[in-house]
């Protein structure tokens, strides 16, 4: 098992950003394919990886684990009980004793259940025992974000709750390039990460993804788009929305620089920094409600960092502090006219 591990991980390589990513080998996928993809290569290749969740078995609610149970038996892709609390702690389990355990959520609403055993046990199983013992290998899946539908209990965004627990990694990925070497890093990674899909792009959002096995590092923002005016950050879903408002002004004549976060937390703060310094202005979006979201921690980071260098009050646009809605979803969400009216006051402030 070690030599298969160690050809494994010399045939894995690692990468800042995905536009590092030089091979041609490549075949398009959408988002949730290429999230079928890297668990497939990490099952593949490592023996003692282990997939499981509610449906997991069957594929999926979103067909994330299609056809891995047919290829890898149910010692290593099941189903669960519908019990989240059980299945975190399940995973803290096989973490502890030298697996590389997958688990999946169905739903990120229906994480919290498991709260406890994520935040009290997983993120300070290192910590309580001196780094004698650890859970690191643990990933925890699960959907995220609005898809068009799903009222207040199929669209939440609570990446804040575990942004606020030191020793948890979270991430969340904008397409599927990033998805597949993010989560690959991520269940790699030597500590519990939260990996939140976004539900709305499964389907929606395709690319040409690479074959090959590859990582994308940990806590590194990316500069999607250059500019010089102002700075757009956020993640997930939300950087199709700000490249749609930064269209709106290029109109008028503003140079929008976007920066995707990719993990949340950590979060890679020196990026954000260099990009405030230069445009002198910032906003931040997030479907999450405003209060306490992450455009918080953010702003508060940047105008420490950034003071004397601001030209105009950072700006968040994010989702309003009500219980997630059904019909009055697009007026609830932050959408590119929003963003575009954010913009020009920060532009003439």
């Amino acid at each position: 098992m070690q030599l298969l591990r160690r050809v494994y991980r010399f045939g894995s390589t690692k990468h800042r950003f995905a536009s590092d990513i030089t091979s041609t080998n490549r075949q398009k996928m959408n988002l949730f394919q290429a999230i079928n993809n890297a668990l497939d290569i990490e099952l593949g290749a490592n023996p003692k990886a282990l997939l499981f969740g509610e449906d997991v078995k069957f594929g999926g609610v979103f067909r994330c684990s299609q056809g891995l149970n047919e290829k890898y038996g149910t010692d290593r892709v099941f189903n669960t009980p519908l019990c989240e609390q059980g299945i975190g702690a399940f995973g803290i389990g096989l973490a502890s004793v030298g697996y590389t355990a997958i688990a999946e959520i169905q739903f990120g609403d229906y994480i919290f259940p498991a709260f406890d055993q994520i935040v009290n046990e997983a993120a300070k199983f290192r910590y309580r025992s001196g780094n004698q013992f650890n859970c690191g290998s643990l990933t925890i899946r699960s959907t995220w974000g609005a898809v068009g539908h799903g009222a207040l209990y199929h669209s939440q965004s609570p990446e804040a709750y575990f942004a606020h627990t030191p020793g948890l990694k979270v991430v969340v990925p904008r397409d599927p390039i990033q998805a597949k070497g993010l989560l690959l890093a991520s269940i790699r990674d030597k500590n519990p990460v939260i990996f939140f899909e976004p539900k709305a792009l499964y389907r929606n959002a395709e690319d040409e993804v690479p074959l090959d096995d590859y990582e994308l590092e940990l806590s590194k923002a990316e500069v999607v788009q250059q500019g010089k005016h102002i700075t757009l950050i956020g993640y997930g879903t939300s950087i199709r929305v700000l490249k749609e408002a930064s269209k709106l002004a290029e109109k008028d004549g503003v140079s929008c620089e976007i920066i995707d976060l990719q993990t949340i937390y950590p979060y890679d703060g020196q990026t954000l920094v260099d990009s405030v310094k230069k445009t002198g202005r910032c906003i931040i979006t997030h479907e999450a409600p405003q209060t306490c979201g992450m455009g918080a921690e953010l702003s508060a980071f940047i105008q420490e960092k950034c003071f004397l260098h601001l030209e105009a009050p950072i700006k968040r646009v994010a989702g309003y502090d009500t219980p997630f809605p059904l019909v009055h979803e697009p007026i609830y969400l932050p959408d590119k006219f929003k963003i575009y009216e954010a913009i020009k006051q920060s532009v003439n402030y």
